[in-house]
């Protein structure tokens, strides 16, 4: 498995990370833990934003919580807009976002949202949002920000336990790995469409700007 956006344990599909003691294992991103730090980037890199809008679904429902939390702790005012039932209609959801500056976009992360990232970026920009992502893909695709473990690390990851097990190792007996490569990413294209100015010590920290 890649877990990018559950907890296999709370899923009961393995008795524990370091102990699996059954036919899963794999690598685990725990995205919860990445969102404070996600929100901290976004409001460092646009501090003069006076809401931060979620863009959440039930995949995506733990990490809105702890989005929840560090914004409280931070005294940031943050608005969440739920999105149901796929399709999802994001034309609806960004109707109500006022951008200009004023509002940024923090998008959590779930399958649904990962497949549809090149129209959710787009939309920021049409919107006039600053917006922080996920992966780096997002950023890629036209997002102002990514922060979070690089995929292609994750997938090398589990092409090394898929290797193992094929040569006779046992999935119980391997604990499952948690990626140790995160990156941020800076989309420099998109902050000059949207008349930002990112501020130095961002951009040093960064570990790629697309120019």
């Amino acid at each position: 498995m890649v877990a990018n956006d559950y907890d296999p344990v709370a899923r009961g599909y393995m008795a524990s990370l370091a102990r699996p003691g059954g036919n899963v294992t794999g690598v685990f991103l725990q995205q919860i833990e990445l969102t404070p730090k996600q929100l901290e980037f976004l409001t460092e890199a646009v501090p003069e934003v006076a809401r931060v809008v979620v863009l959440w679904d039930r995949f995506s429902a733990d990490q809105f919580e702890a989005v929840q939390e560090a914004a409280r702790s931070l005294n940031i005012p943050l608005d969440g807009i739920e999105c149901t039932d796929p399709p999802y209609d994001y034309e609806r959801a960004f109707a109500g976002i006022e951008g200009g500056h004023r509002d940024a976009l923090l998008q959590m992360t779930s399958p649904v949202f990962f497949v549809d990232r090149q129209r959710l970026a787009a939309l920021a920009i049409n919107h006039r949002l600053p917006s922080m992502f996920a992966f780096r893909q997002w950023a890629d695709a036209g997002g102002l920000m990514s922060y979070g473990a690089s995929l292609t690390d994750m997938g090398r990851l589990a092409a090394d336990y898929v290797d193992r097990i094929a040569k006779g190792a046992k999935p119980a007996d391997l604990p499952v790995q948690q990626p140790t490569k995160f990156e941020l990413v800076i989309n420099l294209k998109t902050a000059k469409a949207l008349g930002l100015t990112i501020p130095p010590s961002i951009l040093a920290r960064a570990d790629e700007v697309i120019e």
